[in-house]
């Protein structure tokens, strides 16, 4: 075959062919002024950025025979032998099919061998990525010590995939993406130095279309030189790629600003019927709303646009459409988006996406019109009157009085629960040992017809609480924790069931008053002091007997068990 693609003929052969790459040329060139050459280096960044490029023209200038220079002369020998591929020291390695152990463990043995033809021999290993673990093992101790004669260039688009231990041991130049511009710039020189007729604009077509990959504008190019007849147009750049041309991005955006939903379907079918790709097309309408913004918040940054061209009717939609709306906008166009990653009929969701974004409401002017204000002078200007006519009756009027403002009443903070010590203090003069075991027999059928009636929440309160004192018609009941018994005492419904419930079982109903466990002790304390010496009540030592006390008088009986407070 003759004839070769167009990132064939054009590969860069020197370091200035290189675009959008300065960071790393103008290191390496400086490096080999001063002959400051590392023995490994690693080349990553996004397929079509030049790393491979750069690698053998590394290769050249370290072996050329005008070394040191910064840009190999491509006339010697040596840089010719390099080109064509005619001299074995530079050997060029494709990892993801080389990527065994038996191929490293070749290369390692045969690196001690000095080169044949030039200074240097250089191993290019491409995508070093898919060598396996122990391949990666197998060269580490040759990448760190290797003989002075070797240059190590490895070459990924994965770097993470790459073992910190290798990376540590290279130096690593990162390859970005290659700006639309500079791309642009570089198709102008090749079309101009090979006569091909090309509309500027659809340079600018297919330089979006290769996502800052100079070997895929090139590709898609070539393809677009081909497609077309004496010129390569915009359309025919449109149709290689797949993209959307502005001025039907122009006009579906006018229908949506007109909220004629039928014209944006209508738009939008014709769209589709021509082979154009949704999930490309939404792509491409993000980005158009995307330069929309950027145009309106920074109108000089022209070069900061990347899907349009800032012609009149760009510029007459980007005035009408307020930011807030553009936001909203690129919302709805990014959730389609996203939906239409995980559905088989994508159309669906983008005819419903054009259809949201026609029902958008356009928000009304905060700004009240003239027939809005008259009303409100005319009021104002009554009132004006009215106060000249009460000075002009002799009553004061005090412009700088303050308003009155009433103020809401503060909330108490809360406080802890407060012991009814009064009316435990009488239950206390009437309580009696039988009333007390009386009360304590029925308590474990109290609690289980309390989760019967539904009060499960209430019942749970009774877990840690105890009856310690009962009377006739009064009990005591001492909780474990304050804000049970708070709970317990406040709840107007759970009283009166537990008054229902006791009237069933004993056949009389009680009062309950509840104390918490550390106020308990206090009281009773207080209580048995103030009627020490009243032998009146013999059950006053008796108001509570403890679980520890009563299984202690089972256990030795009552004339053997002495209790001391």
């Amino acid at each position: 075959m003759s004839y070769q693609a167009l990132y064939r003929v054009w590969r860069p052969q020197s370091f200035i062919d290189v675009v959008g790459q300065e960071h790393v040329t103008q290191t390496l060139q400086n490096a080999l002024l001063q002959q400051k050459i590392s023995h490994a280096y690693l080349f990553s960044g996004p397929r079509g950025t030049g790393k491979t490029s750069a690698a053998k023209i590394l290769a050249k200038a370290v072996n050329c025979e005008r070394s040191p220079i910064n840009e190999p002369c491509n006339e010697c020998s040596s840089c010719k032998g390099i080109t064509d591929g005619s001299i074995p020291d530079v050997i060029e390695i494709d990892a993801a099919s080389n990527n065994g152990v038996e191929e490293i463990r070749d290369i390692r043995d045969k690196v001690k061998y000095a080169p044949t033809s030039v200074r240097f021999k250089v191993y290019i290993v491409d995508e070093v990525h898919m060598l396996s673990i122990g391949a990666f093992n197998a060269l580490l101790k040759t990448l760190e010590e290797p003989p002075r004669h070797v240059i190590f260039i490895l070459a990924t688009t994965e770097p993470h995939k790459i073992p910190l231990t290798i990376i540590s041991r290279c130096q690593r130049f990162d390859f970005k993406r290659i700006t639309a511009q500079a791309i642009v710039g570089r198709m102008k020189l090749i079309v101009d130095e090979t006569d091909i007729q090309c509309e500027d604009q659809a340079l600018h077509v297919v330089a979006r279309a290769a996502d800052g990959g100079m070997r895929d504008a090139l590709s898609l190019l070539d393809q677009a030189i081909s497609f077309s007849q004496d010129k390569v147009t915009v359309e025919d750049a449109l149709t290689v790629t797949g993209a959307v041309s502005q001025g039907f991005l122009n006009k579906l955006a006018n229908a949506i600003l007109d909220r004629d939903a039928a014209a944006g379907l209508s738009f939008l079918d014709e769209l589709l019927f021509q082979g154009k790709d949704p999930s490309r097309f939404i792509e491409d309408f993000i980005l158009y709303y995307r330069d929309i913004l950027l145009y309106k918040a920074a109108p000089r940054l022209e070069e900061s646009l990347e899907r349009v061209m800032l012609d009149e009717d760009f510029q007459s939609i980007a005035n009408k459409i307020k930011p807030e709306e553009l936001y909203e906008l690129i919302e709805l166009l990014n959730k389609a988006q996203q939906d239409m990653r995980w559905t088989n009929h994508p159309r669906i969701f983008l005819e419903v996406a054009i259809v949201k974004l026609c029902q958008i409401d356009q928000k009304e002017s905060q700004i009240p019109s003239s027939e809005d204000i008259q009303p409100l002078l005319k009021k104002i200007s009554d009132l004006e009157n009215e106060i000249n006519e009460i000075k002009r009756l002799g009553v004061a009027v005090n412009h700088d009085a303050q308003p009155i403002v009433e103020k809401k009443p503060q909330r108490s903070s809360r406080r802890g629960f407060q012991v009814p010590v009064g009316k435990v203090n009488e239950i206390l003069k009437q309580a009696t040992k039988g009333d007390l075991a009386i009360i304590k027999g029925q308590w474990g059928e109290m609690i289980n017809r309390l989760v019967h009636n539904q009060m499960r929440s209430q019942a749970a309160l009774l877990n840690d609480a105890e009856p310690v004192a009962a009377s006739q018609n009064s009990f005591i009941i001492k909780f474990r924790y304050e804000i049970h018994c708070q709970m317990a005492m406040e709840n107007t419904k759970f009283l009166d069931t537990l008054t229902n419930i006791l009237n069933e079982l004993i056949g009389k109903r009680m009062h309950v008053a509840g104390v918490p466990n550390d106020q308990w002790q206090k009281i009773r304390e207080d209580f048995l002091q103030s009627q020490h010496g009243d032998e009146s009540n013999e059950d006053i030592h008796l108001i509570e007997e403890e679980p520890l006390v009563a299984e202690a008088k089972k256990l030795f009986g009552e004339n053997l068990v002495e209790i001391k407070d």
